[in-house]
């Protein structure tokens, strides 16, 4: 499937935190963007850096939420922390602590009918189980994530889990983004990945009439082979998209430091330093570098200016004071996919 090939990328990389920090950020923008966000990966590491002008605010916020989200759940797992209805409920909590949905009883059980298009539940194109069998249900859910009646392959395992739990649709709001988190979150619960780096939004995006229409001849018809072979190849699409993302990154860093240290001179060190931040975080502003680095403000903007005349930094704000430089080439890398709205 290429799952061992994906997380072996993390041994390509020298300081894999780099890259998973910005590859959870996309992903927190792809999976919002199903949902109707505008939000794009550069206004999301905007808005982390109190720097967000002309930002649609409550998009941003709900993409950073799913951020919050899906650390909290890592985290829980990493703990040791079965993966339960509790931690789902746990995690729909962190996703909805503020912003739009924060008044859909964030990290509870729906206690009243939901359903999907439509004005009501009569002319919905989808209908979840009434509110009163949720909880068996999800009950039934978790069973099955610890393999019990019988065990599983995790693969299999997470491609049902998710069509079952968008299925139940537990949640009054973010059923959509909580079912796909549950498919990070049990790859690596069960030790399938090593760290979060397989997401299926971009892939779900790209094919979302297809995702929907297998949803529902899944429940309509029982059709669970074509769900299957459709997951499957979303997986491999993934993988192989991931990896080749990884490898043009590793590229790119090499490539650019070279050419800061035969083309900058004396310049080279502080440029150097500065370009080692923006490989953690592709949009740094001068007092952020600043106070990451230790360098001193007049050598960050130097270096800044300097790396702008290598085409490698953009300045994105246009204002004279409390700039911010987009290391663009890497942004570039990571936005494919993320910056049209949805179809």
């Amino acid at each position: 499937m290429g799952l061992g090939r994906l997380d072996g990328v993390l041994s390509l990389l020298p300081e894999p935190q780099l890259f998973l920090y910005t590859w959870v950020r996309k992903e927190a923008v792809l999976s919002s963007q199903i949902e109707g966000t505008q939000s794009s990966l550069s206004q999301l590491l905007l808005f982390e850096l109190d720097e967000a002008p002309g930002v649609p605010i409550d998009d941003v916020t709900e993409v950073s939420r799913y951020v919050a989200a899906l650390e909290h759940g890592l985290r829980r797992v990493r703990e040791g922390f079965p993966l339960s209805v509790r931690l789902l409920r746990e995690i729909h909590a962190v996703l909805l602590e503020s912003g739009r949905g924060s008044d859909k009883q964030p990290g509870e059980l729906r206690r009243s009918q939901n359903w999907i298009g439509g004005t009501r539940p009569g002319n919905a194109a989808f209908v979840p189980p009434p509110p009163e069998t949720v909880p068996d249900l999800m009950s039934d859910l978790e069973r099955y994530l610890h393999d019990d009646p019988v065990q599983t392959p995790t693969l299999l395992k997470a491609a049902l889990a998710h069509a079952q739990f968008e299925t139940i649709h537990p949640f009054l709001d973010g059923n959509g983004r909580v079912g796909r988190l549950l498919i990070t979150l049990l790859l690596c619960a069960e030790g399938i990945l090593r760290e979060p780096l397989l997401y299926l939004s971009l892939y779900f995006k790209e094919h979302r009439s297809t995702y929907y229409a297998l949803l529902r001849q899944l429940r309509d018809e029982g059709d669970w082979e074509r769900w299957l072979l459709f997951f499957v190849e979303a997986v491999a699409a993934t993988t192989e998209q991931a990896v080749a993302t990884a490898r043009a990154l590793l590229e790119l860093f090499a490539s650019d430091r070279s050419r800061i240290q035969g083309e900058l001179g004396r310049a080279a060190g502080s440029a150097l330093q500065v370009h080692h931040e923006l490989r953690r975080r592709p949009l740094g502003s001068i007092r952020q570098v600043h106070e990451s680095t230790g360098l001193a403000v007049p050598t960050v903007t130097r270096a800044f200016e300097n790396l702008g005349t290598l085409d490698m930094v953009r300045e994105v704000t246009g204002r004279q004071w409390g700039r911010v430089f987009a290391y663009q080439r890497y942004l570039d890398l990571l936005e494919e996919g993320t910056t049209a709205p949805p179809g």
